[in-house]
Formats: C-alpha cells, structure tokens, sequence
C-alpha cells in the first residue's frame, strides 16, 4: 500500500531534529494532559511516536484517497447551487477521510478535541496533502483560522467554535475586497453594532475568499464610522448557520481548481466580535497571515515534491535514441536541480516552522504564568527569527515551486502540455502560490528590514559555526565566500542612504539572504544524512551564480540609471 509518509524518507529527517525536544516539551506542559487524556504522552519519545505514527496515517490517506481524487476534483470543480457551494465529490471524500481520522483539528489543544500537534507535523500534513491535491490543501490547511480564534479569542468563542472545527466543520477568513486586495487597509465590508439585539451585523462584499461558504468565517470588516485606514478594522466571527450570506459565484481559476474561490454577498449578517476592535487589522489579520504564508510555503514545499516525482517517474520511462532520457545530461541536470530546489525550500520550511513552535508556545505560556528571564529572550530571538524566516520561505518556497512545476513540463516534452499527465495540473495549481497570501514582491517588503538590520547576516555568521562532518569543510569555505559576497552587497547600496535605489535593488538582496540561509541549511542536512549531498553540491552551485549575478548587478549598477526603468 501506497504512503507518502513512509515514501518521502526526508520528513523524518527534519521531525527528528533536535530542537523538537525543547518544542515538544513547550507544546505539552511537562506532559500534564497524561492524566486527562488517553492519547496524550507521557514523554517525549512517546510524543515523537504519536507524531510519526499520525504522519503515517496522513500519508496513507494522501496516497490512497487524496491522490487518486484529484484529476476528477481538478475536472468537475464546485459548483453554486442556491448560493451555497457543493465541493466536487473528491473533494468530500477527502474531507470525509481526514475527519474521520480526527485530523481536522491537528494543532488545537486537546480539551477541544485536538491532537495538540506542534507546527513541525501540522506543515508536515499540509506538505505531504500539497503534494497530492494542492487545491484540497486550501481547505484543510484553514485550520489556521482555528489557530488565530484559540489565539485572540475568547474563552467561550473558543469553547463553541474550536471544537466544531476538529469534528470536521471547515473554516475560511474573509479578508479581500473588489476594491482591497493587498491592500487590506482600504476594506469597507462595514460592521454595525445593534443596541437592541447586543450584536453586530455586517454588510458589504468579499472577494476572492478561499472557501468562502465554510462553515465559520473570520471576517475583517470595518468597525469605526468614518474611518478609511487599518486603526479602523476589526475581526468578527460569522456563523454559517446564522445565515445573511449568500455565494454570487465562484471564481473560474487557472489552477486549484477543487478549492472554491468565492465572492460574498454579506446582508445584515449575524456576527460576534473577536479581540478587541480596531486590531482588526494591525494585530489580528498579521497573525492570521504570517500562519498563512507558513501554510503557503509548505503547499509550495509539496507541489515542488510533486514536480519532482513526475518528473523523475518520466525521464526513467521514456525512452529516445534507445535510452531513457534521464541519461541525457540536459535531463538529468534538469531533474538534480528540481530536487535540489525541492530539498532547499523544504529545508527552510521546517527550519521557519521550528522558530514558529518554540516562540508560540512561549506566547500560549506566557498566558498561564510569568515567563523566566530566559523565556522572554528565547521568546523574543525566535519570535525574531519567525518574523524574518516566514517571508523568506513564502517567497522563495512559492518561486521554486512555479520553477520546478515548469521544468516538470520541460522534461515531458510535449506531453507535458497534455492534459493527460498530472504535470499539466500541477503547474497550474503552483502559479498562485506566488501571489496570494501577499505576493512575492510584498515578501521582499516584509524581508528587506532584516537585510538593513543585519539579521539574516548574523543568522549566517551563526551557521557559519556549526559543526559539519568532515568532508564538508570545502562546501563551508564556499558558503563563506557567498556570504562576503551578500554582506557587501548589502553595504554597498545600505550606505548610499538612498531609498528609491535600496527599494530597487531589495529583491536582489533579499533573494542573496535566502540562496545563503538555504544553502547552509542544506550543507548541514547533507553533514548529517547522505541522501542529502547531492542537493547539497547542486544547490550551492546553483546559489553560487546567483548570488554572483546579484552582485554583479549590484556592484555595476550606477544610480542614474533607474531613469531608464521609471514608467
């Protein structure tokens, strides 16, 4: 039997790695649930066992019902029917298959009826689900929505509605309009509190919304009359079964297809406040996102998996002048850099999701009691880490899945244009994960500050000292000479003091931090496990020329010459 768990061995690399111990006892209280729970361990190693054994049953069902499902759910779509969405039939099975597994509430606490998993798995699942149907992961990846009400919610919010989600009810957060896209400040769905009915009731329309008829929404609407900028949103929770929301229609999309994409027409619709108002935005909706980006950057991580098992699957296969064509070496470079490609956003994936556990669960602690001197700095440096790391693998996770989704096409040749192979599909599915949930371009926004600030630069000087196997010592030198390469890059257009040629020039510089962030990241891998060298020596001569290129721009370029790029 099929599992993609058990099939993708590099999973339980990064599950075993050894910061999972400080996570793992952060996430379970010193095991206090042990006593409460039957499922719940009782230490570490029985935690790692639940982890692996629930990823095994991810995969078999990835392998068995998710996969099998998607050419049929990529063909029929949803449909609107009386303003309500009806999921092509795949895709209620998939959900069917994961609900009855208990898997539709994966990170939530168990007192909700969740499994109380850390972020490491939770990516795991959606990379593994991304892999198979990137459109189905769209749903069940908004269990994040989920995370963000267990985080600002209320205690009874979350008592009535977290535990709806793990029995299976999906979620959707409403944030896009007609006229605010990226943009968010510019929403106008407008909120009105009712005296009489102690309520309040929205009014306007969303587009764009990801599973826009779920079950619960998150809604960003505009609370303050008279307002027009971010301080006056807020964040409401809208119930399905309050009714006073109708589905217009449902977007005809290029790709992720299974997933409806949905404009909403809200009238006087029922809804409850979540937080205070007017963080609407400015604290809520940038939690909401940055565990988004995370989910985005791991359906990327699985698309780019997918690539690369069709398109090793075929170069083996097919055969011309009477070989396979994986012998040509125009192919099998092609491929080796898939994988490497694959391996590099996969292992900053895992590397951001383990900076995401520790400083979250700090946060969830610091609820319950006074955090140590020590917690608050390890708090506060991998909340850092986190908040620079996230956008990275957004950006480039989500690019190296449109790349490699492209080279799977090239290597079929003109099969690959055929709707007959799954690689058609698959590119379809990874050109969006470079523009929603913030665009590439809005990465680089989010990233530049730590190229200014010298933080992506000490975090290399950090893995500069790591202990590597011998053998390594020659790729490490490398590294180091990248690393000069991006430091004075940096320094170059920093102390110009020119901000229209630092906002030019940011994608180069933040693309430069990400090449050496993924490449030391992968040099490590390969010095702990062998399956990793060969995308360790592909990557970094890959990172090499493109860090060279940047550079060499860089060094080259003359300020007047932005004249010839303004329009």
């Amino acid at each position: 039997m099929a599992n993609l768990y058990l099939d993708t061995p590099e999973l339980k690399h990064y599950l075993n790695h050894p910061l999972m111990k400080r996570i793992v006892e952060l996430k379970e209280r010193n095991y206090a649930d042990k006593d409460k729970f039957d499922y719940a361990p009782v230490d570490f190693e029985d935690a790692m066992d639940s982890y692996d054994k629930v990823l095994e049953i991810v995969g078999e069902i990835c392998s068995e019902v998710i996969a099998p499902n998607a050419e049929d759910v990529d063909h029929e779509g949803p449909q609107v029917i009386n303003n309500r969405v009806k999921y092509a039939n795949g895709t209620a099975i998939n959900l069917q298959a994961l609900t009855d597994a208990g898997l539709m509430g994966v990170a939530m606490p168990r007192r909700f009826g969740g499994l109380n998993f850390s972020t490491v798995p939770y990516m795991m699942a959606a990379d593994m689900v991304s892999a198979c149907d990137a459109g189905f992961e769209n749903l069940w990846g908004l269990q994040d929505c989920a995370e963000t009400l267990y985080e600002f919610g209320s205690e009874d919010q979350k008592m009535r509605y977290i535990p709806r989600v793990c029995a299976g009810e999906t979620m959707s957060m409403d944030l896009t309009e007609p006229d605010a896209g990226s943009d968010l400040q510019a929403v106008m769905l407008r909120a009105s509190f009712c005296e009489k009915d102690n309520c309040w009731y929205l009014n306007g329309v969303k587009r764009f919304i990801t599973n826009g008829d779920a079950d619960i929404h998150l809604v960003l609407a505009r609370s303050e009359e008279g307002t027009h900028d971010g301080r006056g949103l807020s964040m409401f929770i809208y119930d399905k079964k309050n009714g006073g929301v109708n589905v217009r229609r449902i977007e005809n999309k290029m790709g992720i297809k299974g997933s409806p994409t949905c404009e909403l027409v809200f009238k006087n619709a029922k809804a409850e406040l979540c937080g205070d108002r007017k963080l609407g935005l400015i604290k809520y909706v940038m939690a909401l996102m940055n565990g988004a980006r995370l989910g985005i950057a791991a359906q990327s991580v699985g698309i780019s998996q997918a690539a690369y098992n069709e398109a090793l699957a075929y170069a083996k296969d097919r055969k011309q002048f009477g070989k396979a064509i994986i012998e040509f070496p125009a192919v099998y470079e092609i491929i080796s850099l898939i994988k490497a490609k694959l391996d590099a956003s996969r292992t900053l994936l895992y590397e951001t999701a383990r900076f995401v556990d520790v400083y979250k669960c700090l946060d969830d602690i610091s609820k319950e009691r006074k955090l140590t001197a020590e917690e608050r700095t390890e708090q506060k440096t991998f909340s850092k880490y986190a908040d620079c790391f996230t956008p990275l693998v957004k950006g480039m996770g989500s690019e190296f899945a449109n790349q490699n989704a492209y080279d799977c096409i090239q290597i079929h040749g003109g099969s690959g244009f055929m709707k007959d192979y799954a690689c058609e599909r698959i590119y379809r599915d990874a050109r969006i994960t470079s523009i929603y949930e913030g665009t590439t371009q809005l990465q680089v926004v989010a990233a530049i500050r730590y190229v200014t600030n010298g933080t992506y630069l000490a975090r290399l000087k950090d893995y500069e000292t790591m202990p590597l196997a011998p053998g390594f010592e020659g790729l490490r030198n490398r590294l180091k000479a990248m690393t000069e390469k991006y430091a004075a890059a940096v320094e170059k257009i920093v102390s110009t003091k020119d901000q229209e040629l630092l906002d030019f020039m940011a994608r180069r510089l933040v693309e430069m931090a990400a090449y050496n962030v993924m490449a030391y990241l992968l040099v490590q891998d390969a010095s702990k496990c062998d399956s990793f060298t060969e995308s360790a020596h592909v990557f970094v001569r890959y990172a090499e020329g493109e860090i060279d290129k940047h550079a060499q721009f860089i060094n080259k370029f003359d300020t007047e010459e932005l004249a010839y790029y303004r329009k």
